[in-house]
């Protein structure tokens, strides 16, 4: 049987990337800006983000952090001063040099030459060098510390190939950013705040993900180590999810935090940062998503409950729109996940299998229709989004008393069907043929646990294949092996993948 023309086209099949493109158009999520790179974030989109910002910003306060915010522009002298972070983000830095423009004499603008900075601003790509030099203003004992802070912020990072939410050149994200006087209490902050983030992906977003350690090659410039959340999506490429940094002392000494130790001696403090942007947008889309457009985890869906009214003329809207409000307003009084149902009623003046699409394509969980027939037989029509078919005819006192379970077997479901692909595409490879063969063009591929050296072997095997290692994870057991690319002894496995 043919999917309906209203379906997205093309399918997951045919061509995956562009897919993507049309799932973000139809649900109207997004689209692209007048600006080179940049997006415009829709309200649908921008209410999914406004969710995820919700959850995290109440995750992130109950261990105790708060928020604040740090400039835009930071000196390029901040930047010097860590070199190996430099390093990492000058080919991406935005640079401000004049504060003014003026008439160029020809109808157009300039940048004034006497406006030219002394120094130039860089756009922010990430805060840490001007968050640590406030820092070591506000750090000079021990009784200062920890210091626990978050950010809401955008960043600026100059990407040549952009797609919407995956990477854009502006794009929004939170930055934490933690001082503590002691390398365990650093250490331990960094991976709670990748648990963090484990559960936020897992309980929130129903996206399975792996918790693991970045190689050497794979770390933030100027960290000592950091630790990543993995998702695999639908077409076997993996994801950066989330990550964490346990920074050492190096931006500490870069910035000057010092404080005085209970025995009155100076010392440098030790500090973390960890974030997560709006790619997790990119990310549920991905890992939820079909053929009929974007699926919503209930959690984070902006309405969880859409209710279209059914009616043919004015006497039949007047009855129906008064049940369809009564049946809002039970709804709304029920709670899933311990907030109120969010629940909208669409009346706009289009046709009802419009309606029904517009709602199917932007992914919210529950649609229910209401008509004079179902009024008279009290029933409710009742579509859940992430099964295939038309849907049931539902006592309407059930619908009402049954509403946070179905939420939940929804938020579940996407979850398991999320989890059953990533164990299916995921494979133990012992050999350099067989990790080639599940890399080639015409492989599906998928993760791949081998045993590894870092090396410049593996580097340039990975590089011809279009695979990187992703981490090693947390839970992988401690196991003899052959490096699969060198012969060489190792005692651990790596998952390798494609990757966005």
């Amino acid at each position: 049987m043919s999917k309906p023309k209203t379906a997205i086209s093309p399918t997951r099949a045919e061509n995956y990337p562009e897919w993507y493109q049309q799932v973000v158009k139809a649900a109207d999520l997004a689209e692209n800006s007048d600006v080179r790179g940049c997006m415009v974030i829709k309200p649908w989109g921008y209410a999914i983000w406004e969710n995820i910002q919700r959850h995290l910003d109440a995750m992130f306060k109950a261990t105790g952090h708060e928020n604040a915010y740090f400039p835009l522009f930071i000196p390029m002298s901040f930047l010097e001063k860590e070199a190996e972070h430099v390093e990492g983000f000058a080919k991406e830095c935005a640079v401000v040099t004049h504060h003014r423009l003026e008439p160029d004499g020809q109808g157009g603008l300039q940048p004034a030459p006497s406006a030219k900075l002394e120094e130039p601003l860089i756009v922010r790509p990430t805060s840490e060098t001007i968050i640590g030099a406030t820092f070591a203003r506000w750090v000079q004992s021990y009784r200062d510390l920890p210091i626990l802070i978050n950010q809401w912020a955008n960043v600026v990072r100059w990407e040549l190939r952009t797609r919407m939410f995956l990477r854009t050149t502006e794009f929004l994200w939170q930055e934490g950013h933690t001082v503590h006087a002691t390398e365990e209490e650093a250490r331990a902050e960094t991976k709670q705040m990748l648990d963090v983030y484990a559960d936020f992906a897992e309980s929130v977003m129903a996206m399975p993900v792996i918790k693991g350690e970045k190689t050497a090659g794979e770390r933030f410039p100027g960290a000592v180590a950091t630790y990543s959340i993995e998702a695999l999506m639908q077409d076997r490429k993996a994801l950066q999810a989330g990550t964490s940094h346990f920074l050492g002392q190096n931006f500490a000494k870069a910035q000057e935090i010092k404080f005085q130790n209970v025995e009155g001696e100076l010392q440098y403090a030790w500090t973390t940062s960890w974030g997560v942007s709006t790619r997790l947008v990119g990310g549920l889309i991905m890992t939820h998503s079909d053929d009929d457009g974007l699926r919503l985890p209930p959690r984070l869906a902006p309405a969880q409950i859409v209710i279209l009214p059914v009616h043919r003329n004015d006497e039949e809207r007047a009855i129906v729109m008064q049940h369809c409000e009564t049946l809002k307003l039970e709804l709304a009084a029920q709670q899933y996940a311990h907030e109120p149902i969010r629940v909208r009623i669409d009346d706009r003046d289009l046709r009802g299998g419009d309606k029904r699409w517009q709602w199917i394509k932007r992914g919210v969980p529950l649609i229910l229709e209401l008509g004079p027939r179902d009024i008279a037989d009290e029933k409710v029509f009742v579509k859940r989004r992430d099964i295939e078919g038309k849907g049931d005819a539902v006592p309407r006192s059930e619908i009402v008393s049954t509403v946070a379970n179905r939420l939940a077997e929804i938020q579940q479901a996407l979850f398991d069907r999320a989890k059953a692909l990533r164990t299916e595409a995921t494979i133990e490879i012992d050999t350099l043929d067989k990790f080639e063969e599940f890399f080639t063009e015409d492989s599906p591929g998928g993760l791949a646990y081998c045993h590894f050296v870092d090396s410049p072997t593996m580097e340039a095997k990975l590089k011809e294949l279009k695979c990187t290692v992703r981490c090693v994870p947390f839970d992988g057991p401690i196991e003899s092996g052959k490096c699969i690319f060198t012969g060489e002894p190792s005692d651990r496995r790596g998952i390798f993948a494609r990757a966005y």
